[in-house]
């Protein structure tokens, strides 16, 4: 009786790899996660020793993979939330993917549509009842094209094009 105790209280734990381990499942269960993401999460919850066979087990089990996370949180930054590519780099660093990961996520994103033509209708809907001749307005549309991740030249271009047709 006293054995079958002291097994169930080492292998349960706090800081035990199941409970790491049910532990990242459910911080998966919100949304898909990078890998890094995961690891800090378990490591600010004081799991050091099992977190590196934890992050293992996920990656095998396909819960884990930055390649998918990178492509598909570009894919649905881009077109739910309309961020241009710096955006989307900044935050997919910011989540600890790897460099060659976000370059390919970004080929693959913005290869499928027009980056100036994406911002032009962004612009369009938030700004369809301006007057963007007005500096004021210019200045505005400009700030929110960049916040929103797009590049001076697409912003430059788009503006200067808006300018002319009127």
């Amino acid at each position: 009786m006293l054995a079958a105790k002291k097994d169930r209280t080492e292998s349960e734990s706090p800081g035990s790899e199941a409970d790491a381990l049910q532990l990242a499942l459910r911080y998966l269960g919100y949304r898909s996660r990078s890998e890094a993401e995961v690891r800090q999460y378990l490591l600010r919850r004081g799991y050091l020793p099992a977190t590196d066979k934890v992050i293992e087990k996920l990656r095998t089990s396909h819960y884990l993979d930055d390649e998918a996370f990178a492509r598909n949180w570009a894919l649905a930054r881009a077109q739910n939330n309309g961020y241009g590519p710096k955006r989307i780099d900044q935050e997919l660093r910011s989540k600890g993917i790897d460099q060659s990961l976000i370059r390919e996520a970004m080929r693959e994103t913005f290869d499928q549509v027009d980056e100036a033509e994406r911002a032009k209708r962004l612009l369009a809907k938030r700004f369809k009842s301006e007057d963007l001749t007005e500096p004021k307005a210019l200045r505005r549309a400009a700030a929110y094209l960049q916040r929103r991740g797009y590049g001076g030249k697409v912003i430059f271009d788009l503006l200067r094009y808006s300018i002319e047709e009127d």
